[in-house]
């Protein structure tokens, strides 16, 4: 499993330019399900997410989690972060989960981090989504639960 974590004051997802989910101050997560990942690694992956701690404190330090300043979550599912660019120019997919399979922990990582007491947007799994965003920082974390050793 990989995500990736964008610290944001607001982002927005649109299909067809209809907005589907909005934010405040919070994290875009880019979320995509592999090969042999399961429930337990996604309940690992999320409670990872919900206690990063790179939102800043009183003092300028990066020493808060999205559930310390009571931010939000837009949760996308994005099955390009397993490309395999190894070989050639054309990234290949081959790792990704079948659809079905990464739609339900992708539902299931929602419900996760709802859990840990964060509001969670979503996008709309398998579209073709238009995402805007204004980073915060810029601060961007790559989580692979193979090196977290998760």
């Amino acid at each position: 499993m990989k995500a990736v974590l964008q610290r944001v004051k607001e982002a927005n997802l649109k299909v067809d330019n209809r907005e589907i989910s909005a934010i405040d101050k919070g994290l875009v997560v880019y979320f995509g399900v592999e090969k042999g990942d399961d429930e337990a690694i996604m309940q690992k992956m999320c409670k990872k997410i919900a206690s990063m701690r790179i939102f800043e404190d009183e003092n300028s330090k990066m020493n808060l989690s999205v559930k310390d300043i009571e931010g939000e979550i837009l949760l996308v599912s994005q099955f390009t972060l397993l490309a395999d660019c190894s070989k050639g120019n054309r990234p290949n997919f081959l790792q990704a989960e079948e659809p079905k399979k990464a739609n339900e922990l992708y539902q299931k990582a929602r419900d996760c981090l709802q859990d840990e007491g964060i509001l969670v947007k979503l996008g709309v799994f398998g579209a073709d989504m238009k995402i805007s965003q204004l980073n915060d920082g810029p601060v961007t974390i790559f989580l692979d639960s193979k090196i977290l050793k998760i």
